[in-house]
């Protein structure tokens, strides 16, 4: 229950927080951008099964790859695409935190 707690928490009230503190006069929209992160879980669906809650995603789904974060990373450090690159690296926090919660 408490991994459900962190890793949906992480997912969905640790974006917002985000918004709220560093992107307050843009809060609604940067919100919607860091919350539509979760978009990147479309790749679950080339996995069989679609969802396995014994499987890390990071290192196995194609947008969950070493190579995909290190573009999350180049899009968060070039400014005009910092927001969207904040809401991926935000998202792979999110399942980084679920998959040291499996063991």
């Amino acid at each position: 229950m408490l991994q459900f707690v962190i890793h949906y928490g992480l997912h969905f009230i640790f974006p917002v927080l985000v918004a709220y503190r560093f992107y307050r006069p843009d809060f609604i929209k940067v919100s919607v951008i860091l919350l539509a992160g979760i978009l990147i879980d479309a790749d679950h669906l080339l996995a069989e099964p679609i969802f396995d809650p014994n499987r890390c995603s990071i290192g196995f789904h194609l947008l969950h790859s070493y190579i995909a974060i290190a573009l999350y990373i180049f899009l968060f450090i070039w400014k005009p695409t910092r927001i969207i690159g904040l809401a991926l690296l935000l998202h792979i926090l999110a399942d980084t935190a679920d998959c040291l919660l499996m063991g």
